[in-house]
């Protein structure tokens, strides 16, 4: 430890409580990594715990006095290693910043520390008889302020739209310290540039976010579930179609699940039921929530059956109970257990423009078992929002995981999509941003990266790259 280092620590525990500062032995292991990406052990210098947004404005402070790297950590639950320390950082962990402030039913918000579980403000909302959007398969571990910095996407985005269409107010603390407080309650608010973009999805490289207000809608109370098998990736676009002209705004998810995927997980995964016999080209996963039990029940079983009559379904499920609702999903959810069924995949979220997923799927599958003969994939995803989650493995002693990502994301950008349409580029994926944005965009993120942190020092090698050496990949997964 350099003598600049031992006076940072100084500084940084004389700013915090008695709780705040983490250093050698008392870092715990599990702040070396995320998800997906894990540091070597040592990385760290120090874990600071701030309780407060003045804390956070301290510790950012010394750090940039001291040309120091931060990496902010939620919990911990991306898939781009996002939250994965540098060599030589000082990690900031929000989560002694958790709690609800605020659930204003006038206006329809929740104000909460960026450290609250996503769960937590989803009851927070309900308890008030209100409805909270966002929902990711991670909702009782990852926290909100991360679910903002990444942008996240999840089930309900067809409906409601991603992180960004929630956030209603920010506040955020600068690399140099610099609080911006924005807890803004209004729907219209057109006085000038509107900050909180530039931070939202911006993977904590811009700024530390500590508090949020988010917007609430009415609670649904029904809710219809079917799982549909259909002939064809165009006659899942046609159910789509109906499903949009027949339901409406209550059209909540359209997830499809390609052969690949529904027969491994429904043979594979212990205690998962396979609902729908194999042998379909697609599986569709449909829901919607409305407010009239009893009509929104029947108006969507007589779409299934005009869709059956009409041959766009060949069969389907429908969900009789909450029991039965969770079984369907259930086989959606059973992604989670891709790592264990395809040890060593090299996993993807991608989107392409919905028309065009079916076929981009099928020259995407067809192109991989050319290039490496006897490679397993799986597709499934949320299709209706021109996203796909993709998982190869191709069974070589040491999978080439290089090789895969460089054909994966160049086939990505000739059919103009985006290499990550829901988990962010994070550490794992900073060096294909190329094959979706243009030199002149990425010119323009450097620009404001240079503005906002021209120390370089917040969460560095994420997103864009610069001087500080990234972690390992090889170090993968806890």
């Amino acid at each position: 430890m350099t003598r600049d280092d031992e006076g940072l620590l100084r500084e940084l525990r004389d700013a915090l409580d008695g709780n705040g500062l983490l250093v050698g032995n008392d870092i715990d292991a599990r702040y070396l990594h995320d998800w997906m990406l894990a540091a070597a052990p040592g990385s760290i210098l120090a874990v600071t715990r701030p309780a407060s947004t003045e804390q956070v404005s301290r510790v950012l402070a010394i750090c940039h006095a001291h040309a120091t790297p931060v990496v902010p950590q939620g919990g911990r639950t991306g898939l781009a290693g996002g939250a994965t320390p540098v060599a030589g950082c000082v990690v900031l962990s929000l989560e002694r910043m958790t709690g609800i402030i605020e659930v204003d039913t006038a206006s329809a918000s929740v104000t909460a520390w960026a450290g609250t579980t996503l769960a937590a403000i989803q009851d927070a909302a309900r308890d008030t008889g209100l409805f909270f959007a966002l929902d990711i398969g991670g909702r009782g571990s990852c926290q909100i302020g991360g679910n903002v910095s990444t942008n996240a996407g999840g089930n309900r985005v067809l409906r409601w739209g991603m992180a960004r269409e929630q956030v209603l107010g920010i506040e955020v603390v600068l690399p140099d310290g610099t609080v911006i407080s924005q807890l803004n309650k209004m729907l219209k608010n057109n006085a000038g540039y509107d900050l909180k973009q530039l931070f939202i999805g911006s993977e904590g490289t811009l700024g530390v976010i500590t508090r949020l207000v988010l917007r609430l809608y009415p609670q649904p109370t029904s809710v219809a579930t079917a799982l549909c098998a259909v002939g064809s990736y165009e006659q899942a676009l046609g159910l789509l179609l109906a499903a949009r002209n027949g339901l409406g705004d209550s059209l909540s998810a359209f997830e499809v699940m390609w052969p690949d995927f529904y027969e491994l997980v429904t043979s594979r995964v212990a205690g998962l039921d396979r609902p729908l016999p194999p042998g379909a080209a697609a599986y569709v996963l449909i829901e919607s929530m409305g407010f009239d039990p009893q009509r929104d029940a029947e108006v969507f079983e007589a779409l299934l059956a005009q869709a059956i009559e009409q041959g766009i379904v060949a069969d389907a499920i429908v969900a009789q109970s909450m029991a039965q609702r969770e079984a369907l999903w259930r086989v959606r959810d059973a992604s989670g257990e891709l790592r264990q069924l395809l040890p060593g995949h090299v996993g993807f979220d991608v989107s392409v423009a919905t028309g065009q997923l079916g076929e981009f799927v099928a020259e995407l599958r067809a192109g991989i078992r050319e290039r490496w003969p006897g490679a397993q994939t799986v597709h499934f995803g949320h299709a209706a929002d021109a996203n796909v989650h993709i998982g190869v493995m191709t069974g070589l002693i040491s999978e080439p995981e290089a090789e895969i990502e460089d054909f994966v994301y160049a086939m990505v950008g000739r059919w103009q999509g985006s290499i990550s349409a829901e988990h962010g580029i994070g550490a794992i994926k900073r060096r294909h941003l190329d094959a979706s944005r243009s030199a002149a965009e990425i010119a323009l993120m450097r620009t404001l990266k240079q503005a906002l942190d021209p120390r370089g020092i917040l969460n560095p090698g994420k997103v864009l790259p610069d001087r500080h050496a990234l972690p390992d990949r090889g170090a993968n997964t806890p």
